[in-house]
């Protein structure tokens, strides 16, 4: 998608802070992270959010899950992270591509 910027991230034509990259996604730190670790895993293929996710992604989806518990390792906080996707404007999507905010490095709280 030429006018997305996680595209632009991914191509290079925007540069970004990696933290991770193979064939399949890229991961980099966030420019306004709101946590100690807060790294964003988007898949290379474009997907505009979760609800365009089909059985032919299952294993791009579960290979990003690997990714993440490998970075969650590699920053030393896989005991207690975050994983989150927003699904729409409505839900606080600012970017049309898939990504997975992973934020850690300090209590979290919960949902009530």
């Amino acid at each position: 998608m030429e006018d997305c910027l996680f595209c632009k991230i991914i191509d290079g034509t925007i540069p970004s802070k990696k933290v991770y990259e193979d064939d399949l996604c890229l991961a980099f730190n966030d420019q306004k992270p709101l946590a100690p670790t807060h790294i964003l895993v988007v898949p290379k293929k474009h997907l505009a959010s979760a609800v365009e996710i089909t059985d032919d992604d299952a294993m791009l989806i579960g290979h990003i899950f690997g990714v993440i518990s490998l970075l969650t390792q590699i920053f030393g906080v896989s005991d207690g992270f975050r994983v989150v996707t927003n699904c729409g404007a409505k839900a606080g999507q600012t970017v049309q591509h898939l990504h997975f905010h992973v934020l850690a490095g300090k209590e979290l709280g919960s949902f009530n």
